[in-house]
């Protein structure tokens, strides 16, 4: 049995390296989004280079993504500790995707349906504090990292769960490691605004 959940863990890295923000810009005869704005094949700058259309679809097919691995795992009743590896592996391919040398996403939008699967309300949670915070304050990254710095928080007063805030910790690791650029940006004020409703 643990041979199958080494699969599933390895299959879900492969449907996390998938670059659908890559792939829908290419279907809508979009410009490579690897090649403009940040140059990242994300939701955020797939919607300043795409427009909204290939922006939805990019973070639909990102969120669709985790929430596909990790609520498949729960309803096959894979033990939880296993579900979690699993969540943390679409992530990781989406970040550093086979495909694409190593390189990919930073994470926020797989990592978003990563969690609706395991915990819906903890997903929705996290979803709403980055949406909330992008209308807000107008910068992409200060949602995500608003969110996900909260994802430990919430984990651990909605569920009190060790092995989910464990993966909570890692999970905000990576959103970090992947914002690095943003955060230097962000505290010297040189960060990119977003808006849903302009673009």
């Amino acid at each position: 049995m643990m041979l199958v959940y080494f699969l599933a863990i390895f299959g879900a890295y492969l449907l996390g390296s998938i670059p659908f923000g890559i792939l829908v810009s290419k279907a809508l005869g979009e410009k490579d989004p690897r090649t403009l704005g940040s140059k990242n094949i994300g939701f955020t700058n797939v919607l300043r280079v795409s427009g909204k259309k290939a922006g939805m679809l990019t973070l639909l097919g990102d969120i669709g993504k985790g929430a596909l691995v990790t609520g498949l795992a729960l309803a096959i009743h894979v033990p939880r500790p296993w579900i979690l590896l699993i969540g943390l592996a679409v992530v990781l391919g989406h970040m550093f995707s086979i495909f694409l040398g190593l390189k990919g996403g930073k994470g926020v939008a797989t990592a978003l349906g990563s969690v609706l699967g395991i915990e819906a309300i903890l997903g929705l949670c996290l979803f709403g504090i980055w949406i909330g915070a992008v209308i807000v304050f107008k910068y992409s990254s200060g949602g995500a990292l608003a969110a996900f710095g909260s994802f430990p928080i919430l984990a651990f007063f909605l569920f009190g769960d060790l092995p989910l805030m464990v993966f909570a910790f890692c999970i905000l690791g990576l959103i970090v490691y992947g914002h690095t650029d943003n955060i230097s940006r962000l505290i010297k004020g040189t960060e990119s605004k977003m808006s849903f409703f302009s673009t």
